[in-house]
C-alpha cells in the first residue's frame, strides 16, 4: 500500500490554512504537515482554547485532508542556539520577549514542551523541528578547537532537552529532529552522538530529509538504514551541487536561488537525490508513515512545484515485496 503524501505547510504560511488546504485537496495531496506558524497551527492557542483543536480538525476533514505530524522548527532553532537579532524574525513575539539571550532560550524550550502538549490534543504523535546549536559557529577547526568545547555543546542538548522530552513522554509523542546544518546532528556522526548524549532516549529520533545531507557529499540511503528505529518522519526535498570552481559547498555567502552558488534546493526530481534508494531504504526499514513533501525551488512557481512534486512522489513509491522474485522455483513454496 503506497505511503501518504503530505505537504509541508512551512513554505506557504503566507496562506490563510483554508486557502492551502483548499489548494491542496485540488492538487491531490493526501494531508498536511501542519507548521507552528502563520495561522496553520498556533501552540498558543490550541493550550488555551478547549475548542482549538477540533475546529482545525473540522477545517481539515473539509477537504479530505490527514494530519500525521507538527512542525516547530522555528522555535527549537533557538533552544540551543547562540541567540541573535536573526532569531526575531522567526519567533512568536512571545517567545523573543525582550531579546535577552538567557530567556529566549528559556522560553523556546518552554514552547517546544507546550508544542508536545498541543500535538497531543491533536491528536498526532510526532513533532518535527530542530534543536539549533551552540557550537555550530565551531565547524571549522581554526582557531584550534578544544575537544571540550564540542563536548560542552552536547552536555547542553541534554541539559536542555531531558526536560523536553519528559514532557513528549508524557505526552506519547516522539520529536523528529531535521538533522541539517546549523542543528546539533548535521550528519551521521553528530546524530550518533546526540542520541548517546540523550542516552538513546526513544522519544528522540530524526525527520530524514535527503536535501540537508546531499550537498554535504552524504549517501542519505546511508542515514536511513544506520537508524532504522528512530526515522519518525520523512521529508521528501531534492537538492544539487553544482561546483564549477568558483563557489564551493559553503555557499559564499550567497542567498538561495543565487545562481552563483555551489548547491542549492530544487523542486523534487530535479537535483542529485536518489530517491529510488531511498524508497527501498524506507522499505527495508518498514517505514509506512507520511512521505512530507517539502517544496523549495527559488526558481520555478511554487503551485506548479508543489503539483509536480507530488506526481514523482506518486510515481516514485512502491510497496516492498512479500515474496522473493525466484520463490517460483521453490519446491517447498510450491507445495504449501
Amino acid at each position: 500500500m503506497a505511503r501518504p503524501v503530505t505537504l509541508c505547510t512551512g513554505q506557504w504560511a503566507d496562506l490563510p490554512l483554508e486557502v492551502l488546504a483548499q489548494k491542496c485537496k485540488a492538487w491531490g495531496f493526501d494531508g498536511l504537515e501542519l507548521a507552528c506558524w502563520g495561522d496553520h497551527f498556533e501552540v498558543d492557542k490550541a493550550l488555551a482554547d478547549e475548542g482549538y483543536c477540533a475546529r482545525k480538525r473540522a477545517l481539515l476533514d473539509q477537504y479530505g485532508m490527514k494530519v500525521y505530524s507538527i512542525s516547530n522548527h522555528l522555535v527549537g532553532q533557538a533552544v540551543l542556539d547562540i541567540i541573535d537579532e536573526r532569531h526575531r524574525a522567526v519567533l512568536p513575539p512571545y517567545v523573543w520577549g525582550d531579546g535577552d539571550p538567557a530567556g529566549v532560550n528559556q522560553r523556546a524550550a518552554e514552547e517546544l514542551k507546550a508544542t508536545a502538549r498541543a500535538a497531543q490534543k491533536l491528536g498526532v504523535g510526532v513533532v518535527n523541528g530542530f534543536t539549533g546549536s551552540s557550537i555550530w559557529h565551531l565547524l571549522y577547526s581554526f582557531p584550534p578547537v578544544p575537544p571540550k568545547m564540542i563536548d560542552d555543546g552536547f552536555k547542553l542538548l541534554a541539559e536542555r532537552f531531558h526536560p523536553i522530552l519528559d514532557v513528549f513522554k508524557e505526552c506519547g509523542v516522539k520529536f523528529a529532529l531535521e538533522v541539517h546544518p546549523t542543528e546539533i546532528a548535521f550528519d551521521i556522526y553528530t546524530a550518533e552522538r546526540a542520541i548517546q548524549a540523550l542516552d538513546g532516549r526513544p522519544e528522540f529520533g530524526f525527520n530524514f530529509d535527503p536535501s540537508h545531507l546531499i550537498w554535504q557529499g552524504m549517501n542519505p540511503a546511508l542515514f536511513i538504514r544506520k537508524f532504522p528505529d528512530r526515522i519518525f518522519h520523512v521529508h521528501m526535498k531534492d537538492a544539487i551541487v553544482r561546483l564549477d570552481g568558483t563557489a564551493g559547498i559553503l555557499a559564499s555567502h550567497l542567498n538561495f536561488g543565487d545562481p552563483r552558488r555551489g548547491w542549492d534546493f530544487r523542486s523534487l526530481g530535479r537535483g542529485g537525490v536518489n530517491f529510488e534508494e531511498i524508497i527501498r531504504a524506507l522499505n527495508d526499514i518498514g517505514y509506512q508513515g507520511p512521505l512530507s513533501v517539502e517544496w523549495e525551488d527559488s526558481g520555478m512557481d511554487r503551485e506548479h512545484g508543489a503539483k509536480e512534486a507530488l506526481e514523482f512522489v506518486r510515481k516514485l513509491d512502491f510497496a516492498p515485496s512479500a515474496r522473493a522474485f525466484d520463490a517460483s522455483f521453490d519446491k517447498k513454496e510450491q507445495q504449501a
